[in-house]
């Protein structure tokens, strides 16, 4: 009988190694330089993350002498990443004057783009994010994860799924003037920050149900077409919605809010 718990323990091994396993940000950019498919599980990933400098980064042609240089790295095979946990900076974009109190120092910006699918989902990122600029050819999927810091997308440019459902963001959301394809998925996300998606584009419509606005919900300028799904939505902050146009025409929140009821 004694031999019992020593065989569970050798056959749990596994699973509790599994549970524990803590990867470098190094290695998994090795693989993203050769080409291949990433996929983690239940890992926490250990240091930064910076996807703008790599093996394929290249500058982006049709500049000008006196523009900024950008410069555009590419990963072209999927990345999954499942109840993973970024304890340093996750980078799509990169930007070295950024805090340096300095303007236009190095006059340099460096960009990152996804061919395949991205899947961040139900994963903590406790620094930086930032994904401005990227363009997700594949689709992308952040659902159930939470954002500890600004969650910077500006400017993105998603091709296909766009899935936001659960996010928390603890703290600003940044979407502005992104253009979404597709409809977007933001059902049951929290926003504890300002949840900017001024001047951004929705023209296969949008769905907040069950959303949470604790901070300011900015949709001016926003252009939404076919619907917008606020059903069950809680805006707890602030709103603007100053010339924000749903089927080309002007609207309140409260008169929205009637009609998803």
């Amino acid at each position: 009988m004694k031999k019992l718990p020593l065989l569970l323990l050798v056959l749990l091994l596994p699973l509790l190694s599994m549970a524990q396993s803590r990867v470098n940000a190094s290695e998994i950019l090795d693989k993203i330089n050769r080409g291949e498919a990433v996929s983690y599980r239940n890992a926490t990933i250990v240091g930064d993350l910076n996807l703008t400098k790599l093996k394929n980064m290249k500058l982006k042609s049709g500049k000008g002498e006196n523009d900024s240089k950008e410069y555009i790295s590419t990963v072209n095979a999927p990345l999954t990443f499942i109840n993973c946990t970024f304890e340093g900076n996750v980078l799509a974009y990169f930007n070295p004057d950024n805090g340096s109190g300095m303007f236009n120092a190095s006059n340099e910006v460096y960009n990152t783009n996804f061919d395949k699918p991205v899947r961040f989902e139900n994963c903590t990122f406790e620094e930086e994010s930032a994904f401005k600029y990227s363009a997700f050819r594949g689709g992308a999927s952040f659902a159930g994860s939470r954002f500890s810091e600004e969650a910077l997308f500006k400017y993105s440019d998603f091709a296909k799924i766009v899935d936001f459902s659960n996010v928390r963001f603890s703290d600003d959301a940044n979407f502005k003037y992104v253009d979404f394809p597709v409809t977007a998925d933001f059902s049951g996300a929290v926003f504890d920050g300002e949840a900017n998606f001024k001047y951004a584009k929705f023209p296969e419509g949008v769905n907040f149900g069950k959303a949470v606005f604790e901070g300011l919900a900015n949709f001016k300028y926003a252009k939404i077409a076919d619907t917008f799904n606020i059903r069950g939505a809680a805006f707890r902050g602030d709103d603007d919605f100053k010339y924000t146009r749903l089927n080309n025409q002007s609207f309140t929140l409260s008169n929205l809010l009637e009609k998803n009821k």
